[in-house]
């Protein structure tokens, strides 16, 4: 690497992201501020906000061969944020780090210890932001049709939740009835004993 090229691949900020597990390594970025903007060198500040990775990569490379800094610069544009959540009725809910951007529905919820017995597999809720407002979008995850739906692959930010089916609702109901009972018990078995000894 030429020694005026080397300014441009240092990153400004490192960044904690992971592959597509829950496992944490440190990669490099630039932090978007607050205003929608990052530093890049010699470049300076850089309004971002509002830009799609291409629109932003075009003007990266413009800017680079405009000001004569690079010949024919390759740039790469990716989130090292991109994160998803799955909850609910999963062997272990978590949020998990996605380093290539890309995963499905079904690979997050794998990585979440798969879908316990008690969870709806037909009625699996995904709760995405969409233009500043939350949209619900149930899955029947029994479907083929799951493989061709625009929300098959998830994006990020996307929580997943595996509802509860009956039977975790009435074993979970039973419990409460029981457990007082149980209580009760233990409670009149002490009494007793205490009276007893």
């Amino acid at each position: 690497m030429h020694q005026d090229e080397a300014i441009f691949n240092t990153p400004n900020l490192p960044i904690n992201s992971g592959s597509v597990t829950t496992a944490s390594t440190s990669l490099m970025g630039y932090l978007v501020s607050e205003q929608g903007s990052i530093q890049f060198p010699v470049l300076g500040t850089m309004k971002v906000v509002g830009l799609t990775k291409k629109q932003l990569t075009d003007r990266i490379v413009k800017e680079l061969t405009d000001r004569k800094l690079l010949v024919d610069p390759i740039v790469n544009i990716r989130f090292l944020n991109f994160k998803v959540t799955v909850l609910g009725e999963v062997g272990r809910p978590t949020v998990i780090s996605v380093a290539n951007e890309k995963i499905s529905i079904l690979e997050a919820i794998g990585i979440a210890g798969d879908l316990t017995i008690y969870a709806k597999r037909d009625n699996v809720l995904l709760i995405r932001e969409e233009n500043g407002n939350k949209v619900v979008k149930r899955l029947n995850l029994n479907q083929t049709d799951i493989f061709t739906s625009p929300y098959y692959y998830l994006q990020t930010n996307d929580i997943v939740y595996a509802e509860p089916n009956n039977a975790r609702l009435t074993a979970s109901s039973n419990v409460r009835q029981i457990l007082p009972l149980i209580l009760s018990g233990l409670s009149f078995v002490a009494i007793i004993l205490t009276r007893v000894l």
